[in-house]
């Protein structure tokens, strides 16, 4: 089973804020970084340092996947 840690997952919502920077009024995240905050602030909550990639949703885990390609050489 493969895990992401929450310092990756940090980092890959920095990078994806960095790609497409929060709009509106509200600040809205764009849907990668969205979809990875949930799984980062529910991390935060339980106090885990990593979490399995298999529990994240199709958006989180294609946002991780693609964050870890285009910045992993």
């Amino acid at each position: 089973m493969l895990y992401i840690t929450i310092q990756e997952l940090e980092a890959a919502i920095n990078y994806w804020r960095n790609q497409s920077p929060a709009v509106g009024d509200e600040l809205r995240l764009c849907p990668e970084a969205a979809a990875l905050a949930k799984p980062y602030a529910l991390m935060i909550v339980q106090g885990s340092q990593r979490m399995p990639l298999d529990v994240l949703d199709e958006l989180a885990r294609t946002a991780i996947q693609t964050f870890n390609r285009l910045t992993q050489s």
